[in-house]
């Protein structure tokens, strides 16, 4: 599926042919009737054509001499809702955010400890998202107990302390903590 939907964008993304598709939305024409409507070549409007009828797009018929095109609009709708409704997409992404998440966290923590608190956003809060399960859900903690437990990770415990309430990783009523919603 990954394959189809990448040759699918590639296709339109091309100028000619999207102006050929739209050209082809209003009616049927042959490649002569497209040249010479949208200022392109002949062979260059046969190949584009050609090109959007390996993706579904497009449909040929033979009418008399020439080769007519119709815009396969059922096919078209389809292949936009597969591609609007694909997961595959979304696993790619998934995997490229666990990789980088990876990545940050081995930058920032060796053998269970920060190295060094992150200087970017993005990154700070990847890290402080890894030191907040540490905390169990549901479970209150006095201000001395989430010390330690992020002490275990940085000296630094108040600036991160405070940055994790912050992200809503900790939420802080009256003088006790509980472990924020990721």
């Amino acid at each position: 599926m990954n394959t189809e939907i990448i040759a699918l964008f590639k296709c339109l993304a091309d100028k000619s042919r999207l102006q050929i598709i739209k050209s082809l939305a209003i009616e049927d024409m042959y490649v002569e009737r497209l040249s010479e409507r949208l200022a392109l070549s002949p062979p260059t409007a046969s190949f584009h054509l050609k090109k959007l009828e390996a993706a579904g797009i497009v449909t040929a018929r033979k009418e008399q001499y020439y080769t007519m095109y119709s815009l396969n609009r059922d096919a078209l709708s389809f292949i936009v809702l597969d591609v609007l409704l694909a997961e595959a997409g979304d696993d790619i992404e998934n995997d490229r955010d666990a990789a980088y998440r990876q990545s940050v966290l081995s930058n920032f923590i060796e053998y269970g400890k920060l190295k060094t608190i992150p200087a970017q956003r993005k990154k700070r809060a990847i890290v402080f998202e890894e030191i907040a399960k540490s905390f169990e859900h549901g479970k209150e903690y006095k201000e001395r107990e989430v010390n330690i437990i992020i002490a275990d990770f940085h000296d630094d415990f108040c600036t991160i302390r405070r940055e994790m309430i912050e992200l809503k990783l900790l939420v802080r009523e009256d003088g006790v903590y509980r472990k924020g919603q990721l």
